[in-house]
Formats: C-alpha cells, sequence, structure tokens
C-alpha cells in the first residue's frame, strides 16, 4: 500500500505537463494533519462512524470501481484549477472577477470533496473486502474551453449519479445495508455540484425529476474508453477490478454528445476490444437508456445507424442518455439487463432544451 499523498499539490506540474503525470495514490490512514488540511478544503468532515464488518464480493467490486472513478474525477478537476489559476489562463480565462473567484473556490472544494469519497472507497477496499486499493492511471482530458470542460463534467457527473444509485439497489440486494446512507450522501453532493455546472452553463440546475439510472459496468468502461491513456493503468492493480471490458461506442455526430431534441436517425462508430472498427452492424441493436423508464431497443442499419425516439410531448429522452449494443433485441427490464447483455457501449447522449 503506498502512503497517502493529497493530489493538490500536483497543480503546478499539471500547468505545464502534456500529458499530466501519473498520478499518486489516494489512500487509506492519511496523516493527521493531511485529513485536516482536505477537510478545511471540503468544507467538512470524513465520517467517523462504524464500517461494516463484511461486505459481499459484488459489493466489493462496486467500491473498486466507485475507487476508479472517485480517482479520475480528482485528476480531472486538479487539471482543471490548474488551467483557471493559472498566470495566463488563455482560453481557460473566466473574465467575470466574481464567477472566477467562485469558479476557483467551489473546484477547489471539490477536488477536497473527491479525494474523501476516494478515501472512503479506498478504506472499504482495503480494511472490510481486505483488497487491494485501487492505483491512479494516466489520464488525459478533451476540451478547450472552461465552458467546455464545465460540460463534460457535468456529462460524467450525469454517469455516476445513475451509477451510485443502482449502486444502492445491488447493496440493497445484499443485504449490505450499513453503506447505504453513505453513498446515498455522496449522491446528493454530486447532485449539488452537478446544478452548480448547469447554472454556469445556463442551463435549468436540476436537469429531470428522476434522473437517468447507470450500471457499475457502464461507468467503469465510460471511464477507460474516454479518460484513461491506454495501457497506463498498473495491470496487476488493474485486473483485480473483475468487471467485464465492454467494445467502444461512441456517438458520430459533430455535435457529440449533445444533439437536438428532436426524433432523428442517428450514427454510431463501433470498436470491438481488440480496437477493430466495426463497418457492419447488421443484426445488432441499440439499446436506450434514459430517466427511470425501461430501456428502448431500436434495430442499428448495416451502415451504424439507428432512429433515436426522442418525444417532445412526454420530454421521453431528455437530459442524459446511456446507449449501447446487443446482440438481440430484448425486451430489456432494467439497466443492469442490458449492461448484462451489451458488447459495446456506453455512448453518451445529451438533450437538453433549456
Amino acid at each position: 500500500m503506498h502512503p497517502f499523498v493529497s493530489l493538490l499539490p500536483l497543480l503546478a506540474a499539471l500547468t505545464s505537463a502534456a500529458p499530466p503525470p501519473p498520478l499518486v495514490s489516494v489512500s487509506p490512514d492519511p496523516p493527521k494533519d493531511v485529513l485536516n488540511n482536505i477537510q478545511q478544503q471540503a468544507l467538512g468532515t470524513y465520517p467517523n462512524s462504524d464500517a461494516p464488518a463484511t461486505l459481499q464480493p459484488s459489493s466489493c467490486t462496486a467500491f473498486q470501481v466507485i475507487a476508479f472513478n472517485e480517482i479520475h474525477e480528482v485528476a480531472f478537476f486538479t487539471e482543471l484549477l490548474a488551467k483557471i489559476s493559472a498566470p495566463h489562463p488563455g482560453q481557460f480565462d473566466i473574465h467575470n472577477p466574481k464567477k472566477k473567484e467562485l469558479a476557483i473556490k467551489t473546484i477547489t472544494a471539490i477536488i477536497a470533496q473527491e479525494e474523501l469519497h476516494a478515501i472512503n472507497a479506498q478504506t472499504v477496499l482495503a480494511k472490510v473486502c481486505k483488497l487491494p486499493i485501487i492505483q491512479p492511471c494516466t489520464y488525459q482530458y478533451t476540451y478547450n474551453s472552461f465552458d467546455e470542460a464545465i460540460a463534460l463534467a457535468s456529462t460524467f457527473t450525469d454517469v455516476v449519479l445513475g451509477t451510485l444509485s443502482d449502486t444502492q439497489g445491488l447493496f440493497a440486494t445484499n443485504k449490505d445495508n450499513g453503506v447505504i446512507p453513505l453513498v446515498g450522501s455522496v449522491i446528493g453532493q454530486e447532485g449539488e455540484q452537478d446544478g452548480y455546472f448547469r447554472s454556469l452553463l445556463g442551463k435549468v440546475p436540476s436537469a429531470l425529476p428522476f434522473l437517468t439510472g447507470g450500471s457499475g459496468r457502464f461507468a467503469f468502461s465510460a471511464i477507460n474508453q474516454n479518460f484513461v491513456v491506454p495501457r497506463s493503468c498498473p495491470q496487476d492493480n488493474f485486473n483485480t477490478i473483475k468487471v467485464p471490458a465492454l467494445g467502444k461506442l461512441v456517438l458520430d455526430e459533430k455535435s457529440a454528445p449533445a444533439v437536438s431534441a428532436c426524433k432523428q436517425t442517428l450514427s454510431f462508430k463501433l470498436t470491438d476490444t481488440a480496437v477493430k472498427p466495426v463497418n457492419d452492424c447488421s443484426g445488432l441493436s441499440i439499446v436506450y437508456i434514459n430517466q427511470q423508464n425501461k430501456p428502448v431497443v431500436r434495430p442499428l442499419s448495416k451502415t451504424c445507424q439507428a432512429e433515436f425516439p426522442y418525444d417532445k410531448d412526454t420530454m421521453a429522452f431528455n437530459g442524459l442518455t446511456l446507449a449501447a449494443v446487443t446482440p438481440s433485441a430484448g425486451p430489456f427490464k432494467d439497466p443492469d439487463a442490458v449492461a448484462a447483455a451489451a458488447t459495446f457501449g456506453p455512448a453518451l447522449i445529451e438533450v437538453g432544451l433549456i
């Protein structure tokens, strides 16, 4: 187990490094002075409630995915804070001084809050599950302005919110009830920060009445496919996460992940787990997961196109939609059933009217 080192001191390195250097571990039991510093920046405390004595194996896998995600989030926001705090931020400059001050204050708090989330997940892995803690990879993020970075953060936070609610269901099924309130509190925190992101983008802070569901398998694949530099994860550690890999599914539209609020035909690109493109989608189906509704299945054409069944009257398919490719047409009762059958995914689709 590596010693705990806060990621905040990496800000200076991140302002000039491209790609950013491999990140240090976020580990259990940080020194008291380090923990106190993080708590000050996080505006609150690390939980001192008792951890459960044991967890079911699938619950431990869920905490591996949670830790994997939290470390990526700390990396993303650390890089973004470095860019907007730089002496010459260029295209990342926030011209309104009050808006810039609030953004720096908010992202500083978010980094520390995500560090505490990561410490908690790593502690569960080490002390309850008796598993190795998750080591960081090297990450790469594609955005060219502050607004683009915030839009990206909003999208992956949408995915996290759906994943954590699904994880609560898993814990309940496993009778691992002791960790459900803790994860529920993290869902609330992530929702608050997503509301801030949406406000910055001129959107209504709350996207939907019932947020889009998710699956740990989709979240794990989304992080790997979109943010992790290939082969940068320590493989002996990475291979302890027993979540099957999915082929990459990308929305092949110039505006992706954003699409217009209308029924339309969408194009997709598929790349299998051997990094070979799929050029013929005959016989495959695309499955859309949106809000808390039953998944909707549409056939993929030979050229990997499918209808996107947006409904302006009911607002079906507003907000975040997860798309996955399956070899069958279902039906599928929920996101977990889709994830179990999927061979490619998830593509992320965002419709935001206001």
